[in-house]
């Protein structure tokens, strides 16, 4: 396993991390997945064995039973070998002040996820998504008060765009403050937006990309095929997928599934450890969240790293999956002297 830096910090992360969304099972959570605390155990230690050190979880999912469990499933493992990264920002509990970025909801579900996990800090600490209804300098403070009394090590951003991700850190820098090291984001060969900001805008801060939903809700792990039903068992066809079915690029979809089974009959991996593989490839990324049901599919998303897709492939998948960029990136694309994409190859 490949340990990576995390953004401009001095932490390193490896390049696979373990999402425990499917711990729980709580309402919309359930098409996820139900793992409870015994299956959970040898879902952590197969993780452990193989060198993945990095917990991430969110105090909303399941109603913070997956915080819980993933407590209780850590419980006999020195806390020095672990890394655990959870969230906060979307509503928790009822009353107008239980949701946001503020100072009073912060450091009440800061307090809750702590008492859930077992611990006494928290690694990696995400806003989930941008407050608008917060001044950023309230959030920015109380997170910089977080990691100064030592319950927070590093704190992250998810889902913002770009303008949210760099007034923040310009704010941070103004006061002083501990900045995002850290932006989760949503990335994979089925929708690759975040190469049309955020990759540059992390690249030029130094902020670490850490993927979630790398496989796109499941529409990369090879059961879905053009012309094909859905399968019945999947989060898609549950209606339990975190990525709208409409954002998916359908033609380019299938015709990246196409390549990747050319390049599957060409490594002897299968789809799902290519399409990650792929990934592990792009600048900026830290760190990719891979969940798992059951032992199985553990094991073969672990089977992603540990070797490289050639340059001719990659840029195979690259042409499937491109789709038109929309405005302003389209016009900035088309003067690359001026605007330079990353450097992929």
């Amino acid at each position: 396993m490949e340990y990576r830096q995390l953004g401009a910090s001095g932490l390193f992360v490896p390049e696979l991390s373990f999402g425990t969304a499917t711990f729980g099972g709580v309402d919309a959570f359930k098409a996820w997945g139900s793992t409870e605390v015994e299956e959970a155990k040898t879902l952590i230690r197969i993780c452990m064995e193989s060198g993945v050190n990095l917990f991430d979880t969110a105090d909303i999912y399941s109603e913070g039973k997956s915080e819980s469990i993933l407590g209780k499933a850590l419980e006999g493992i020195s806390r020095d070998k672990v890394l655990i990264s959870t969230k906060t920002t979307f509503t928790y509990g009822e009353g107008p002040n239980n949701q946001g970025s503020s100072r009073y909801h912060i450091l009440q579900q800061v307090e809750g996820s702590l008492k859930r996990l077992q611990t006494d800090y928290i690694d990696i600490y995400h806003m989930h998504g941008f407050d608008g209804n917060t001044p950023v300098e309230e959030t920015l403070r109380v997170l910089d008060d977080l990691v100064q009394s030592g319950k927070v090590r590093y704190i992250a951003a998810s889902n913002f765009s770009g303008w949210h991700l760099m007034k923040s850190l310009s704010t941070s820098e103004k006061y002083g403050w501990n900045r995002y090291v850290a932006h989760q984001v949503y990335y994979s060969l089925a929708n690759r937006e975040y190469e049309w900001e955020l990759m540059p805008l992390g690249i030029d801060q130094k902020v670490g990309a850490i993927i979630w939903s790398p496989l796109s809700s499941g529409w990369l792990s090879g059961r879905y095929r053009r012309g094909k039903a859905l399968p019945s068992d999947g989060r898609v066809a549950q209606k339990g997928s975190p990525v709208p079915e409409e954002v998916i690029y359908k033609e380019a979809l299938f015709n990246t599934l196409d390549v990747l089974d050319e390049i599957a009959n060409e490594t002897g991996k299968t789809v799902a450890q290519i399409a990650l593989n792929w990934l592990l490839q792009r600048p900026t990324v830290s760190s990719i969240i891979i969940g798992a049901r059951n032992e199985e599919q553990l094991r073969q998303n672990l089977g992603s790293v540990g070797w490289k897709l050639s340059k001719e492939q990659i840029e195979r998948l690259d042409k499937a999956s491109e789709v038109p960029p929309i405005y302003p990136y389209w016009h900035q694309h088309q003067n690359l002297t001026l605007n330079p994409p990353p450097s992929f190859y």
